[in-house]
């Protein structure tokens, strides 16, 4: 995510669903040389249940290849971590947005609108708005849920699909989320264990656990992106964080939110799996090896496990990311 707020027990999740930060923090030697555009060549706001949703396209709708879009983490996050998708725009248009409540989009904080069927009507609006006949869909984390949703309805726009290391069911991630910070140094995990008791330690302490964590599981490239930060810097500086907090929750281990009994692994058996492609990094907090038995449900899918990333694959290993991207989306660019 764009902001990640640290502070003891109030610990927003946003970075660990929606890995907006992969955009703005990420490895110099990489994202900077990316052809990322973060001027679109269009630009619209979306009619959607409950107000309108910000729009962006790169490259032809129009090209010889189906469009992809990619749907951001949160809830509450935001487009912006998804710009280095913008350097497959030459291939084929890339489509990305903001979910209502969150960046650039609407945002009437009405709790009547934070059901996930919701959110997935985005898609079929957008798809109208632009006039799309058949396109790829995408999304990470809590995007990645949306496109299990989505796929699950077997729409006939649908190409492919691509899961990235998605919140399948709450039960699972929480026993992710046990498992690696059991494996983090003692004193770590035991002032973890204390910011979410009454009550916490100083806040200051109960931020170096948490950064520990995000930086061994969450994000773990440095340095920052100058081109991805000044585009940050004109985000809506509350924008999501609403949502975020009565969807999953302030803590960052911990969901109380509506999404706390979320549970969507019975929908994996509605996948189309010939055309469906989960990925996870290697240190990601939807581990490889959950999002890989995710995958075995859905039979004839593909894993694929992503080297050296952890949570933020566009922000650890934005290269390899985009080339499976493009080869999957090449794969199934017909039929």
């Amino acid at each position: 995510m764009t902001q990640v707020t640290l502070g003891g027990p109030n610990l927003h999740r946003r970075a660990l669903l929606g890995g907006l930060a992969a955009g703005v923090l990420a490895p110099r030697a990489r994202a900077e040389t990316l052809p990322i555009l973060t001027k679109p060549d269009q630009e619209l706001m979306v009619p959607v249940e409950g107000g309108r949703i910000y729009v962006r396209v790169n490259g032809d709708l129009n090209g010889r290849r189906p469009p992809l879009i990619y749907m951001h983490g949160g809830p509450g996050g935001n487009h912006i971590g998804l710009l280095p998708l913008t350097a497959l725009a030459e291939q084929r248009a890339v489509i990305l947005y903001d979910q209502l409540d969150s960046g650039r989009s609407d945002a009437p904080e009405d709790p009547a609108n934070w059901r996930v069927s919701r959110f997935v009507d985005e898609l079929d609006h957008i798809r109208a708005a632009l006039g799309v006949e058949r396109w790829h869909v995408g999304g990470g984390s809590w995007g990645g849920t949306l496109a299990i949703e989505y796929g699950a309805r077997r729409p006939r726009a649908l190409q492919s699909l691509i899961v990235q290391s998605p919140l399948v069911s709450t039960r699972s991630w929480m026993a992710d989320a046990a498992r690696l910070r059991r494996q983090l140094p003692a004193a770590t995990r035991d002032t973890l264990t204390a910011c979410e008791a009454s009550p916490p330690p100083e806040a200051a302490l109960c931020d170096a656990a948490t950064k520990a964590y995000y930086a061994a599981h969450v994000r773990r490239s440095t340095g920052r992106n100058p081109v991805l930060a000044e585009y940050a810097g004109r985000e809506p500086r509350r924008a999501g964080r609403v949502i975020y907090e009565r969807m999953w929750g302030k803590s960052e281990f911990a969901a109380s939110g509506i999404l706390k009994t979320y549970d969507g692994e019975a929908l994996l058996k509605r996948l189309n799996g010939p055309r469906t492609l989960f990925v996870s990094g290697q240190y990601d907090e939807a581990t490889p090896a959950t999002v890989a038995g995710f995958a075995r449900q859905v039979r004839g899918s593909t894993f694929k496990e992503i080297k050296g990333a952890a949570h933020a694959i566009l922000a650890d290993q934005p290269e390899p990311f985009l080339e499976l991207v493009s080869g999957w989306c090449a794969r199934f660019d017909r039929g």
